[in-house]
């Protein structure tokens, strides 16, 4: 798959994920996915509708297999959790009661603060047609709900699952804008160049006769340099535009706008130009 490194370690740990009567293989394959794409690996069904395995199921996991094929399935949702010491359950819908409601982040953050590795928490996940029951949500510690439009609020379990996942990894990260790799750090250039790049397109603005009418030259000047001080270029970025001023010059260096091909560029007569060295005259060798 693109972007994935075969050389770096797995990572396979967090809280349990339990979807309880799943309806669709495919819907359990692509949760499978979404775990492991953020570092998730235990996976725990309550009675799916369509049994398991399921070929749709490995099909939609798209290679997430340390996640799919140790997937462990019980009868009923007590059973999944009997090992569990802190659960959590996912609903769109408001539930009367005393349970803390959380945000994914706050409730992912909560797991990780107590259970370093996740191990001994779980998340519930509903069916994909009316969510958890209330007896099913009043096994849990708190409710987690995301911030969705309260006008279209039903999320597909694998967006649900894939939400969590991301902020599980989000929390091991130390600062939640870390990335897993980085650009080039560039520092500005000099002044100095900058100034030279202005003038040498400002050069090759003026023999093209860019600076239309004069009295407008320093204004259209001005906004030029408006636009170039603006991204902080650094001194490659610098060469690289004055790079492509220089090959400007070498093709017409005085030749204002509009005056028409530069000598040596023009076509000959009858349409086709001279191969080099060839001086037109006819004639036998």
């Amino acid at each position: 798959m693109a972007g994935t490194d075969t050389t770096r370690p797995m990572l396979a740990e967090g809280p349990a994920i339990v979807l309880v009567e799943p309806q669709l293989a495919e819907n359990i394959g692509m949760a499978a996915r979404a775990m492991a794409n953020f570092g998730l690996a235990d996976l725990r069904l309550v009675a799916p509708r369509d049994g398991w395995p399921h070929p749709k199921a490995q099909a939609a996991a798209s290679g997430a297999t340390h996640v799919i094929d140790n997937v462990r399935v019980f009868d009923t949702l007590a059973e999944a959790l009997a090992d569990c010491r802190h659960v959590a359950a996912t609903t769109a819908r408001h539930r009367e009661g005393f349970k803390r409601v959380l945000g994914p982040d706050e409730a992912v953050g909560f797991i990780r603060a107590n259970y370093p590795k996740g191990e001994g928490a779980a998340i519930l996940f509903g069916r994909e047609r009316f969510g958890l029951s209330n007896e099913e949500v009043g096994l849990a510690d708190e409710i987690v709900t995301f911030p969705v439009n309260p006008g279209f609020a039903s999320l597909n379990i694998a967006q649900a699952v894939l939400l969590v996942s991301y902020e599980w990894m989000k929390s091991g990260l130390g600062a939640e804008n870390r990335t897993p790799f980085a650009g080039p750090q560039f520092t500005p250039a000099p002044k100095e160049e900058l100034y030279g790049l202005f003038e040498h397109l400002e050069g090759a603005l003026a023999a093209r006769g860019y600076f239309r009418p004069p009295e407008k030259t320093a204004v259209m000047k001005n906004n030029l340099r408006e636009v170039l001080t603006r991204p902080g270029f650094n001194t490659p970025e610098i060469r690289l535009l004055r790079g492509a001023i220089t090959s400007l010059d070498v093709f017409s260096p005085d030749l204002p706008r509009g005056a028409g091909t530069p000598p040596g560029r023009r076509k000959p007569a009858g349409g086709k130009r001279r191969k080099k060295g060839d001086t037109g005259e006819g004639g036998d060798a």
